[in-house]
């Protein structure tokens, strides 16, 4: 995948915890990466990627930030 079909959110940061951007691309993908290290991402479904920041604030997955 060519990281400019990629478009980023702004970066999300938590308490304490490093900063993560989102992003989407024109197929419907989702990325999740460390801010400023967006050349480095995480790509799934933007459900799967949904569920997963919907857990983490929910403060089921406190651990991952």
């Amino acid at each position: 995948m060519d990281d400019t079909t990629i478009t980023w959110e702004e970066p999300f940061c938590g308490e304490g915890a490093s900063c993560f951007r989102l992003g989407t691309d024109p197929e419907g993908n989702a990325y999740i990466a460390i801010a400023g290290a967006e050349d480095t991402y995480v790509t799934d479904s933007r459900e799967a990627l949904r569920a997963l920041i919907r857990d983490i604030k929910a403060g089921k997955a406190d651990h991952l930030l």
